[in-house]
């Protein structure tokens, strides 16, 4: 079994000295974020870490997910783990409230961030990647789209990825096939990616890819490419749940880095 101990202190000052935590608390919307609070929120999240989402490291890499009757199916002990988060509203730490979030400031996200991915990195990259989706779609949605996605990306009730690479374009984005061309008031999809960390799997109901793909358009360089929001199910009038890959959004020009579906 992994062990694990956070770095409280060296967090405590690293926030308190050198990112000003204290004057971040003072900035409009983050007033309720005393060191009193951060600090029970860190001890709180080292806690987890150790007991446990540390755990589950070695165990986690020597069992791996597998393909079961159609399904993948993560390592044993995953499902509760990602429960613990979950219930807790770690994934929405520092999610706006409006969305269900916490609201807490972003470097204070960071440091629990830290404590999740030196536990266990192949867990972490979960949450991680909701959270990432969180944050694009956030900055860069319409209003429907933030109603629609943010709550259930916050509560973990649905989780998050990006898709990047291809056969033939791995760090070079610039490089990528993948099509988005509009029909109506989507976009239609067409291509191929592959490594599409958490692409699969029944820890949430539901899992929003984003896809990063090019318009017909779109110039020769990964800047203009745009990022279209892919859900594993979509709702109808009909059905409460149907398989969908059907865009909704789209021309969202930001950069993406990459990261290994596993560590090796």
């Amino acid at each position: 079994m992994t062990a694990y101990t956070a770095p409280l202190r060296d967090m405590e000052f690293v926030l308190r000295e050198l990112a000003g935590i204290d004057d971040v608390a003072a900035l409009p919307g983050y007033e309720e974020a005393s060191w009193e609070l951060v600090a029970s929120v860190l001890e709180e999240a080292g806690r987890i870490a150790s007991e446990v989402l540390a755990p589950l490291n070695h165990s986690g890499d020597r069992q791996g997910a597998r393909l079961t009757d159609g399904k993948v199916l993560t390592a044993d002990g995953w499902d509760a783990a990602y429960r613990t988060l979950a219930d807790g509203n770690w994934i929405g730490l520092s999610a706006h409230p409006q969305y269900g979030g916490m609201g807490l400031p972003g470097v204070v996200n960071v440091a629990v961030s830290e404590m999740w991915q030196a536990a266990n990195m192949a867990f972490a990259l979960c949450p991680m990647l909701s959270q990432g989706a969180y944050n694009a779609i956030k900055e860069c949605g319409s209003a429907e789209q933030k109603a629609a996605f943010l709550p259930k990306l916050a509560s973990g009730q649905w989780c998050g990825t990006m898709n990047l690479t291809e056969a033939g374009a791995g760090s070079d984005l610039g490089a990528i096939r993948t099509k988005a061309v509009r029909s109506g008031d989507h976009y239609l999809i067409s291509g191929q990616k592959i490594f599409i960390t958490y692409g699969e799997h029944g820890l949430a109901e539901n899992i929003i890819h984003l896809v990063l793909a090019r318009t017909p358009d779109a110039p020769p360089a990964s800047r203009a490419s745009p990022c279209s929001s892919c859900r594993r199910f979509c709702s109808t009038p009909t059905a409460a749940w149907v398989p969908a890959m059907t865009s909704i959004a789209c021309r969202w020009n930001t950069k993406w880095g990459s990261t290994p579906a596993r560590r090796r």
